[in-house]
């Protein structure tokens, strides 16, 4: 025994033995979970399993030259390894998937899908894993855009779109031989609902074939600008010209010459149908001291959208200033109903002289018929009342009065009869009493 322990191999064999008995010992103290029959006894690592789906297809080749057709966009992959490794690569994907087709040539290819940047301890099984694909020659070729209006029933009323103006007109289309030769149109789409003024937009292209299908090829621009004219109702209508100011002394205005005399309103129908007249910016006479050329803006109608043109040019020709006097120009009433009636108080006549101012050609045309000189009553109750004067005559004339207004009496015809038939039945009865014997 002693020569056996002596022995230093012998020690070495004794001391392993212990070493496994140890290790035997505390794990078994610690319930190891019973193995399967056939499992090592040895404990090992633990492997996991798990599918991830929609994973991104990357193509290589040369996209300058060669259009490919038949890559899967996406793929589903099987991974597997130790359960760490299989948990993170599973939230974080940071393996690509790829078609390399940079060697290959035109025509029909079967085509592996590979992957990269693989974990360490992991395997991946790609489905589908082998792709047939087509490489064609890259073509490209311009056509031109045209524009689709949809909701064209619900722009507001009146309103209707004009062609359209597109920038730019034609675009490049680039892709293989085939697929360019079954374009048929490409297309910007407009939606014209609530619309009542011009539109302008940027709008994306679409390429479609004969069948309305929509084809995979490159279009530059992808966008293009897009601008629609919208018309709305119009009105030519008469313009305007407000003055302020006196023209200074000597000098009238023998003619005003607005151009265009009428501008295009364009509105609601029901605002145009309100409309007689446009205003356009206001003259300052007293800055006119011969023949003048001004240009003035038009201003808008309330309600209406827009007129057209904005401005106008207005030529003033003045010459020296005549005088004529009218006398006995009869004074009208305007706002007087048949059932009413107006008597002139003062001046009883109904009846007063005017002076005329205007240039020596105006002057000489001047003929008492072509002046009116009349009061506005409609607003007036029963009464006496003064009463504004006002003339209506030429243009580019100026009148003197004698006097800035009139008075008159207004009585309704009910109320005459009345007094009237008052007065006839005070006669009768004081007739009667006449006619009593004494």
């Amino acid at each position: 025994m002693d020569k056996f322990l002596n022995n230093p191999w012998a020690v070495k064999v004794v001391a392993l033995l212990f070493a496994f008995l140890l290790y035997f010992a505390v794990h078994s103290a610690q319930a190891p979970t019973p193995k399967k029959p056939g499992e090592s006894f040895f404990p090992t690592s633990t492997t996991d399993e798990a599918t991830l789906t929609d994973i991104p297809v990357k193509s290589f080749y040369d996209d300058e030259n060669y259009v490919v057709t038949g890559v899967p966009q996406t793929v589903n992959v099987t991974i597997k390894g130790p359960t760490g490794t299989v948990k993170k690569v599973r939230q974080v994907k940071d393996f690509e998937i790829y078609a390399d087709m940079q060697n290959l040539k035109t025509g029909r290819h079967k085509v592996e899908l590979k992957a990269r940047n693989v974990a360490d301890g992991l395997t991946l099984t790609i489905n589908p894993s082998v792709t047939t694909v087509t490489i064609e020659e890259k073509t490209t070729k311009e056509f031109p855009v045209e524009v689709d209006f949809y909701n064209k029933n619900k722009m507001k009323d009146g309103y209707t779109p004009e062609l359209p103006i597109i920038n730019p007109k034609n675009v490049s289309v680039t892709g293989s031989k085939a697929v360019i030769d079954r374009i048929q149109n490409i297309k910007a789409t407009i939606n014209l609902e609530g619309v009542d003024q011009t539109v302008e937009k940027e709008a994306k292209l679409t390429v479609y074939d004969k069948d309305g299908n929509v084809l995979p090829v490159e279009v530059s621009p992808s966008v293009v600008k897009i601008t629609v004219p919208v018309t709305s109702p119009s009105k030519k209508i008469p313009v305007k010209v407000d003055r302020k100011g006196s023209l200074p002394d000597g000098i009238s205005i023998s003619s005003l010459d607005i151009s265009p005399g009428e501008v295009t309103v364009y509105g609601p129908q029901n605002v145009l149908d309100s409309l007689e007249f446009v205003e356009a910016d206001e003259i300052d006479l007293s800055k006119i001291k011969d023949d003048t050329e001004l240009e003035a803006g038009i201003k808008v109608p309330d309600g209406a959208k827009k007129v057209s043109p904005e401005k106008v040019k207005i030529k003033v020709k003045v010459d020296k200033e005549e005088e004529k006097k009218l006398k006995n120009v009869s004074i009208k009433t305007a706002g007087l109903n048949d059932s009413r009636d107006l008597e002139f108080l003062d001046p009883k006549s109904g009846k007063l002289d005017i002076t005329a101012k205007g240039s020596t050609a105006a002057i000489e045309k001047l003929q008492p018929s072509d002046v009116e000189l009349y009061v506005n009553v409609a607003d007036l109750d029963d009464g006496e009342h003064n009463v504004k004067l006002e003339v209506n005559g030429p243009q580019n004339m100026t009148w003197s009065l004698p006097r800035q207004s009139i008075r008159v009496k207004i009585s309704s015809q009910t109320t005459q009869n009345e007094k009237n038939n008052g007065q006839d039945e005070e006669e009768e009865n004081h007739s009667e009493k006449d006619s009593q014997p004494s």
